[in-house]
C-alpha cells in the first residue's frame, strides 16, 4: 500500500481516472485530508465502492505521537513522532505573534557528521518522503488545533541530501489543494552541498535558503563540519551568489558560536570580509551543547562583540531567539534521549 500523502493532486487524479473512478474525486479527498479526517470510511461523499478501492490501496500517513514535551517559558511544543516502520523523528511547533512555526525533520538521522549536532550521532537510516514531511505538519495542527503557516526544513537531516522528496514536499504543501503555505513562509537549511544549491537555484523557487556556514574560513570549518571537506567556503559562496542572482532572494547565514573556536573578534571579521556586498543576512546562534560533542557555547560577552562587529562591517546580523530551550527543543536531542532510555 502507498502513502496517498506522497500523491499530488494530479497524480491522484490520474490514479483515479486508471483506476474506474472519477477524477474529481481526488479534490474530496484531499478536502477531507486536510480538513484532519484521516479515516477513508468517514468521508461521506465517497461511494462505498470509492472507499473499498482507494482503502485498498492507499493509507494516510499520519504519524503518532509518541512523546511531547512543552515549554514552560514560551510554549514551544516538541514532538516525538513514530512512522509506520516505528522510525521516530521530531518536529517542533513554535508560537509567534505573527502565526505558528514548525520545524521538520526530513531524513531519520543524518550523514553528515556536524560535531555540534545531535541529529548526526548514530548517522542516518533513510529519507523521509515528502508525504511524510507533510505528515508532520498535519499531526501537529491537530495536536495544537490551530494552523501552521511557517516551515523551516531545519530538523533532523540534510535537505539537499534528499532533494527530489524534499522538491515534491514543497510542491504539495504550496498548493492551494494541499496546505497552501506560501513558499515565502518557508525556510530551507543546509550544510552546503553545493551542487544541490545550483540546482535549487535553477528551480526559482521563491523559498528561504539558510547556510550553517558555522566558520568564517575552511581551517575552522573542517574541525566541526565533515562537508568542509568536499566543498570549500568560496564554492559555497560562489554558489550562493548564482543562488540570489537566479531567485534575487537574501540568504540566511546560520552561525554556531562556540566558545573560543570560532567567536573570537578576528572570526567576525573574518566573516564580514567573506560576506560583504551579498544579499544576505547572519544569524547567530548560541551553539546547543550536546555531549558528545564537548563544544561549550560563547559566553553573552563574545556574543555581543560578534554582533557588533558585523553590523559595523553592513552585515545585517540577529541572534536567534532560543525557543523552548527548558526542553531541549534543538533538533535531534529528544530522539536520542528516547533512544538512549534516558526518557520513558
Amino acid at each position: 500500500m502507498e502513502n496517498i500523502l506522497d500523491y499530488t493532486l494530479e497524480e491522484l487524479q490520474i490514479w483515479m481516472k486508471e483506476n474506474g473512478e472519477s477524477s474529481f474525486r481526488a479534490k474530496q479527498i484531499f478536502d477531507w485530508i486536510y480538513k484532519n479526517e484521516w479515516n477513508f470510511e468517514n468521508m461521506s461523499n465517497l461511494s462505498k465502492k470509492t472507499i473499498k478501492n482507494i482503502s485498498e490501496n492507499f493509507y494516510i500517513g499520519i504519524p503518532e505521537i509518541i512523546r511531547e514535551i512543552k515549554s514552560d517559558i514560551d510554549g514551544t511544543q516538541k514532538l516525538l513522532l513514530a512512522l509506520k516502520d516505528n522510525n521516530l523523528i521530531e518536529a517542533v511547533v513554535m508560537k509567534y505573534k505573527y502565526g505558528n512555526s514548525i520545524c521538520i525533520s526530513t531524513q531519520i538521522g543524518c550523514r553528515m557528521g556536524c560535531k555540534f549536532c545531535a541529529s548526526t550521532v548514530g548517522g542516518m537510516i533513510r529519507n523521509l518522503t515528502a508525504g511524510e514531511m507533510l505528515g508532520e505538519i498535519l499531526r501537529a495542527q491537530n495536536k495544537i488545533g490551530d494552523r501552521i503557516s511557517n516551515v523551516v526544513l531545519m530538523g533532523t537531516g540534510e535537505p539537499l541530501d534528499n532533494y527530489d522528496n524534499v522538491m515534491k514536499f514543497l510542491k504539495i504543501v504550496n498548493s492551494k489543494y494541499g496546505l497552501n503555505i506560501g513558499q515565502r513562509h518557508i525556510t530551507l537549511s543546509t550544510c552546503g552541498i553545493v551542487p544541490n544549491i545550483i540546482k535549487l537555484a535553477d528551480e526559482k523557487l521563491q523559498i528561504t535558503l539558510a547556510i550553517s556556514l558555522h566558520a568564517p574560513n575552511d581551517l575552522i570549518r573542517k574541525k566541526t563540519m565533515p562537508i568542509a571537506n568536499k566543498y570549500s567556503i568560496n564554492q559555497i559562496i560562489d554558489a550562493c551568489k548564482y543562488y540570489i542572482n537566479k531567485t534575487n532572494r537574501r540568504i540566511t547565514f546560520e552561525y554556531a558560536l562556540i566558545n573560543g573556536l570560532n567567536d573570537k573578534n578576528e572570526h567576525a571579521k573574518e566573516l564580514s570580509n567573506l560576506l560583504k556586498g551579498l544579499l544576505c543576512h547572519v544569524n547567530l546562534i548560541p551553539v546547543n551543547e550536546v555531549t558528545e560533542s564537548g563544544f561549550v557555547r560563547s559566553t553573552s560577552e563574545s556574543i555581543n562583540n560578534f554582533r557588533k562587529i558585523l553590523e559595523y562591517n553592513g552585515i545585517e546580523t540577529t541572534v536567534r531567539r532560543e525557543m523552548g530551550s527548558d526542553i531541549n527543543a534543538a533538533c535531534g536531542q529528544l530522539r536520542r534521549s528516547y533512544m538512549k532510555g534516558s526518557l520513558k
